[in-house]
């Protein structure tokens, strides 16, 4: 793992209690890792310390979709993948999750996934930072003050921004490679 991965919290929910504490044995080392056994107890553990949270669809009290519509809606912005046997069907295209796989996995599936979605966040993060200083940057200009101090050091954080967000990307590009997706294209 590397230091940008470690100490996130993981949320792992599934309503058979067995494969939940699998799950958190998976991730111990690596992650702070909380357990829910349903629905309502996942909205019980959310807080906005969750980083990332791997969501069971078919649970008796709360289905894994009323669960991810309520993190959203109460402005949760962690990373959801959805970790289920259900097979994915045009149902899943309007859920706002971040991954999608089929059970069963293993250690290493599980380990990978929380790795790509952490290094999607912190893409997330690097591209928000760069379109608000493109932003500055095309007022500064607007405004006529391109040959400021000011205007050149916003040149250097977006230079150095774009940097980290090249080597977000190149990263999950040499991840996402070897990650296997259902049902692909051909």
């Amino acid at each position: 793992m590397s230091d940008e991965t470690t100490g996130a919290t993981v949320l792992a929910v599934d309503d058979e209690p067995d494969l939940a504490e699998l799950y958190r044995v998976y991730l111990d080392s690596a992650y702070d890792v909380r357990v829910a056994t349903g629905g309502e107890a996942a909205l019980e553990r959310m807080d906005a310390s969750v980083d990332v949270v791997l969501l069971d669809r078919r649970m008796p009290d709360l289905s894994g979709h009323e669960v991810l519509s309520a993190m959203r809606e109460a402005g949760y912005d962690a990373r959801v993948a959805m970790l289920t046997a259900v097979e994915p069907d045009v149902d899943i295209v309007d859920m706002p999750f971040d991954d999608y796989k089929t059970k069963p996995v293993t250690k290493e599936d599980l380990l990978t996934l929380v790795e790509v979605l952490l290094h999607r966040a912190e893409f997330d993060e690097h591209s928000q930072e760069f379109f608000a200083l493109a932003s500055k940057k095309a007022a500064l200009e607007a405004a006529g003050t391109t040959g400021t101090e000011e205007y050149e050091e916003i040149i250097e954080r977006m230079e150095a921004v774009r940097d980290r967000v090249d080597d977000t990307l190149d990263h999950l590009s040499a991840r996402d490679a070897f990650v296997e997706v259902p049902g692909g294209v051909t």
